[in-house]
């Protein structure tokens, strides 16, 4: 599929210039607000309300979010499920240690992954997981830096739950992974996950529990569900200075014909689209391009957005607080304006807030 990438609007104030310049997106992040583990209770979390309209903020706790949702709205959520995709094990002939992250399926039992020691990939090396509960065979190289493995058995989801690792992003640490294994299996996965796939979770998420999903359905709050799998692209930085010449990896989604009704019918009745996460946005911004509407469709997505987009189908965002120079960071800022999320974001800084995956979260309306 060709990227979807779009052009700088020369008529947005300010600006004059036909690219974006990715240092026009710098903050300076304290490290002790990078959060190391999520609040006690899901719904604990703070929530940051963004007005765009009046280019205000305001601030609450997640528990409450129904406060601003109303029950002409639709809040679609991305239900896939994380997987321990993180595979750490030895070549079988020389016993020399290598590491795994699965990335994507191609077809069954062969996956594309990231493969360290990356230097000396040789078709036909076997390797071996878990004292060889899970085997591979590396088939050849990949696009961009990827190795394509055969697994045995080939059905290898019970396996990874035995020999697999959750692949945190890299600005979570811990002192002891096998102690942190359970929690992070648990808490780094949202409770509706339900379509195994992810290497990194859909994180604004992860602040709804069971029970306030049922308050807002009890608030006659509509919900439907997109899939789409979170990838490796996720930890992937902007390497260049000019943005549009940043190149997204390609993700698998999903809309199924049923949760499409939901959406299109509560956009015919003139009610929001409130988008959980940006892998959400990506995934109905993407179908909003390719089909012209909110309807059916699977695919790959490679969206890129930044500031300039036209954003076809999300009316609100739930996120969390992200990276600078990232492109989710770009993402709201196309979302909301570059100045007024800078403002948002120097607020929390200010505020306290907790950063990134397993932060605080923000609603921008």
């Amino acid at each position: 599929m060709t990227q979807v990438c779009v052009a700088w609007d020369p008529s947005l104030v300010g600006r004059a210039e036909t690219t974006v310049q990715l240092d026009d997106f710098a903050f300076v992040l304290p490290p002790e607000l990078i959060a190391q583990i999520p609040a006690a209770r899901r719904d604990q979390a703070r929530l940051m309300v963004v007005d765009r309209a009046q280019q205000s903020v305001s601030h609450d706790i997640f528990a409450n979010i129904g406060h601003y949702l109303s029950p002409r709205d639709v809040v679609v959520v991305n239900d896939t499920k994380v997987i321990p995709a993180r595979l750490r094990g030895r070549k079988a002939a020389t016993g020399g240690k290598v590491e795994v992250l699965l990335l994507h399926e191609l077809r069954t039992g062969v996956w594309a992954v990231l493969l360290k020691p990356a230097a000396k990939v040789r078709a036909g090396t076997s390797l071996e997981f878990g004292d060889g509960i899970l085997r591979g065979r590396i088939l050849e190289r990949g696009e961009r830096g990827t190795v394509i493995v055969q697994f045995t058995p080939t059905e290898i989801y019970a396996a990874l739950h035995r020999c697999g690792e959750v692949p945190l992003p890299p600005y979570i640490k811990r002192v002891s992974e096998a102690a942190q294994h359970a929690f992070d299996l648990e808490r780094y996965q949202t409770v509706y996950a339900c379509h195994p796939g992810a290497v990194a979770a859909p994180t604004a998420g992860l602040h709804f529990t069971p029970e306030l999903l049922a308050q807002l359905t009890q608030q006659g709050i509509k919900r439907a569900a997109v899939t789409l799998h979170v990838g490796w692209g996720t930890f992937q930085p902007i390497r260049t200075t000019v943005v549009e010449q940043h190149h997204m990896a390609r993700e698998l989604y999903c809309l199924t014909a049923p949760e499409a009704a939901v959406i299109a019918s509560t956009r015919a009745a003139g009610g929001r689209v409130v988008a959980v996460g940006t892998t959400t946005t990506r995934t109905l911004e993407t179908i909003g391009q390719q089909m012209g509407d909110v309807t059916a469709s699977s695919g790959w997505s490679d969206l890129f957005i930044y500031p300039g987009y036209r954003f076809q189908v999300v009316n609100a965002l739930v996120t969390n607080f992200h990276l600078p120079h990232s492109t989710l960071f770009l993402l709201v800022c196309a979302f909301a304006g570059r100045e007024l999320m800078l403002e948002a974001y120097r607020t929390a800084i200010a505020e306290g807030y907790r950063f990134y995956s397993y932060g605080d979260a923000m609603l921008i309306q």
